[in-house]
């Protein structure tokens, strides 16, 4: 039997300073994965469906995603990454939006989003939700990619 692959997490945040946040945070909980780190949603799907140490060709990920990006929106990633079909749809994703929209938070949802969290906008709010986020993250199980 394989030894279980180490989840790898995508982050796509096209704030940085959210983005070093969210990282840190992560740390803090004690989440040790690796994180690769995009800015935009046209770079993210090439990652997660093209690139070998990507998660489509390599293995288990959880992806993080925000809604808004500067080239497309994090739903048409969801879109693509839960599409029937796509070797990723079993993939976990957790939504990190400022939006709190109850319609936007539907849709993920029933596009196959397995968590939405709303970024608080205080900084203190904004840490703990992550760090918890952190904690949920050592305790998920994520199914393995298929071939």
């Amino acid at each position: 039997m394989n030894a279980p692959q180490t989840v790898g997490i995508v982050m796509i945040e096209d704030d940085e300073g959210h983005a070093r946040l969210i990282e840190k945070n992560i740390r803090r909980a004690g989440i040790s994965n690796g994180i690769r780190h995009f800015t935009d949603g046209t770079t993210a799907l090439d990652f997660l469906f093209n690139a070998p140490e990507g998660p489509a060709l390599n293995g288990p990920a959880l992806i993080l995603l925000d809604l808004n990006l500067p080239d497309m929106s994090g739903t048409d990633i969801l879109v693509r990454i839960k599409a029937e079909g796509s070797p990723l749809r079993r993939t976990p994703v957790v939504v990190l939006t400022t939006t709190d929209d109850k319609i936007e938070i539907q849709r993920c949802y029933d596009l196959g989003c397995n968590v939405y969290i709303t970024k608080p906008v205080n900084y203190e709010s904004f840490a703990t939700a992550i760090r918890q986020l952190g904690l949920f993250l050592s305790v998920i199980q994520v199914p393995e990619i298929e071939a």
